[in-house]
């Protein structure tokens, strides 16, 4: 095996690789044992199923937040238990290379904190490369042509925009506000304006199988009715899942606005001809792109696979290592 290519998301930690692709799409999470804390018991789908049931001693643990390690241990832990789980058959006497998506605006001690999680959990080779790049690569773009790329991408607990352009960024910038707002902006929705008391994963489904009802606009949401306890079903409108959520996307637009005042004029003919590409879970919310839109006056595009377009263009920088030596660390 040659290497793993990896993007380590706040919600979804997906890793690929040169010949078999997407080989794991799992969330970002793991359970252990509160007397044992740096030990992985179950992680990704095992882990997300035992949420909200799990016994007394173990617990949930989030090592990778906004793209970058919480603590040390746990991510290590995390990040060992995560390639094993993506190629349980490969021999351990070779050590395979690594190429890693970062946020663009991580500090040089998130990236050296990412590098030493990488070597400890087992790769001879780690490479960085911003997040933005690997899901243009991975989009298809060249992001080392003499042309300016726009790229949008709104992960679980960030979102940054980022302007690309013959192997250098013109422009970056970022804000909290993210694809777990979103979700906790109709989690309280529901809960004020229907009186619908639901979990998170609830929410989460809600505002990502939003954009899959293309013919029928609607979709159904079951929950406990929040008067009388009792379990209850609600018809909502996509419509409405983008009212719920239109306070929330303001930062966002901002973000973008900031970004592309940063600009030469040269760039923004780029973006007009080439539009917005937009990346990551918090882009499949319907109605996004069209509200970017409106805003801006410039085309978006979304993603063909905006949820492992990061970690494909990670996988493909081991065939192309001159975008890791010219935006990478």
């Amino acid at each position: 095996m040659r290497g793993f290519g990896i993007d380590l998301g706040t919600a979804n930690t997906v890793v690929g690789t040169p010949d078999d692709g997407i080989v794991l799409n799992e969330p970002s999470l793991m359970m252990v044992r509160t007397k044992d804390p740096h030990r992985a018991i179950a992680i990704g789908q095992d882990a997300s199923d035992l949420v909200d049931r799990t016994p007394t001693g173990i617990t949930p643990v989030r090592p990778i937040r906004g793209g970058v390690v919480v603590d040390l241990e746990s991510a290590r832990a995390y990040v060992t238990a995560v390639l094993k789980h993506a190629a349980p058959h490969r021999r351990y006497g070779l050590r395979p290379t690594g190429v890693v998506a970062v946020p663009a605006g991580a500090t040089p001690l998130e990236r050296r904190a990412l590098l030493e999680v990488g070597h400890e959990s087992g790769l001879r080779k780690v490479g960085l490369v911003p997040q933005p790049v690997a899901g243009a690569l991975g989009c298809g773009i060249n992001p080392l042509e003499p042309r300016t790329h726009l790229v949008v991408d709104i992960g679980g607990g960030t979102s940054e925009v980022t302007a690309l352009c013959f192997g250098g960024v013109l422009s970056h910038r970022s804000c909290r506000t993210a694809g777990d707002d979103l979700t906790r902006a109709i989690h309280r929705y529901l809960r004020v304006d229907h009186k619908l008391l639901v979990g998170e994963l609830t929410a989460e489904r809600a505002k990502v199988g939003a954009p899959e009802a293309t013919d029928d606009r609607t979709l159904v949401v079951e929950g406990r009715d929040a008067a009388t306890g009792r379990a209850r079903l609600i018809t909502l409108e996509t419509e409405e899942i983008m009212d719920a959520v239109r306070s929330t996307t303001i930062n966002i637009v901002e973000t973008l606005a900031a970004c592309l005042d940063d600009l030469p004029p040269r760039a923004i003919s780029d973006v007009l001809a080439e539009g917005i590409l937009a990346i990551g879970g918090g882009s499949m919310l319907r109605g996004l792109p069209q509200l970017i839109e409106e805003s801006f006056g410039l085309p978006v595009k979304t993603a063909e696979r905006p949820l492992t377009c990061i970690a494909e263009g990670a996988t493909a920088c081991m065939d192309h290592p001159e975008v890791v030596a010219a935006y990478g660390s």
